[in-house]
């Protein structure tokens, strides 16, 4: 048994057109295909609000349901004869060829709240208006520097197709890159979709990152903690100088101004904290003269 075009919309018969129209604006943002990327089901249903309200939201095609003259599809139940307008013709091409109120009301502003005032023009697809293309997810590996400083990268599609995308620097674990136009194409000339990339950062054998600063740990020498002293320090962009003062203990941080993460909110800076190591042989002569030092000049470090 077909289904009754009202409660398809959820109106009753006695609806005014304004309220079929606000039934079926609701039911179309709903179900629309574009909302429910997949969801043969609401598909489904989009189809069938369509079609209800091709028929109800016509003043001379809603008589003809009503009367009984038209099924929910708008084909005759029996053939009648409509004097509307000049000459007779039959009542199905009548009620076919009748100018419809659906075609009163911009279909974009059902959608303007869904798809930012856009639309979908009133072209019609298989679900009843054309769609806009689905978007496509990609993941992306990039290494720490290339997250930093920026890349030219290329995404193998597994179709075997590719893409060529810029890495902004700056870009962060988990960040989406999104290329405008590069997934599926939409129907009826509608916008295709985008494809979405996910960044994916390999860690890096020294640097690790928090938030806009880059931080380095920086081995030295117990002579260039005594005796303090100026050493190399690596960077994203290159090496520089860092001066170690005299007395310089282990866990001891300097800032390097301006070599961090450059983002659009400002550029951080490079965090070094120095750690003294020993070297691998302690000879006699540095024994001795610890040995001698101690005994001379023990002091607490502040051990509790």
């Amino acid at each position: 048994m077909a289904e009754d075009l009202y409660e398809i919309l959820g109106v009753s018969r006695r609806a005014t057109d304004e309220e079929i129209r606000s039934a079926f604006r609701k039911l179309a943002k709903a179900n629309h295909p574009d909302v429910n990327p997949g969801n043969t089901a609401a598909a489904e249903r989009f189809k069938k609000i369509t079609a209800a309200n091709d028929i109800l939201s016509d003043p001379q095609k809603r008589r003809q349901y009503d009367a009984g003259e038209i099924d929910a599809k708008g084909d005759p139940r029996r053939t009648y004869w409509s004097h509307a307008g000049a000459g007779a013709r039959r009542g199905p091409q009548a009620a076919r060829g009748a100018a419809g109120t659906f075609e009163d009301f911009s279909f974009s502003d059902i959608f303007s709240d869904v798809f930012g005032g856009s639309g979908g023009g009133g072209r019609r697809d298989g679900y009843g208006f054309a769609a806009r293309g689905q978007d496509l997810r990609y993941s992306l590996e990039v290494d720490f520097l290339e997250a930093v400083l920026g890349a030219k990268k290329r995404v193998t599609l597994p179709d075997g197709g590719v893409l060529d995308l810029t890495v902004p620097e700056g870009v962060t674990d988990g960040q989406v890159l999104r290329l405008k136009g590069k997934g599926t194409l939409g129907t009826f000339g509608s916008d295709a979709g985008d494809a979405l990339i996910e960044i994916k950062v390999r860690p890096h054998a020294e640097y690790r990152r928090e938030g806009d600063d880059i931080i380095l740990e920086l081995p030295i020498t117990i002579d260039e903690a005594v005796l303090g002293g100026r050493v190399e320090v690596p960077t994203p962009t290159g090496r520089v100088q860092l001066t170690i003062p005299k007395g310089t203990s282990s866990g001891k941080t300097f800032r390097l101004k301006g070599k961090g993460v450059r983002t659009k909110s400002g550029t951080g800076d490079q965090l070094v904290t120095v750690k003294i190591v020993l070297p691998n042989d302690i000879d006699e002569s540095l024994s001795y003269f610890f040995s001698e030092w101690r005994q001379k000049h023990g002091y607490d470090p502040g051990r509790k």
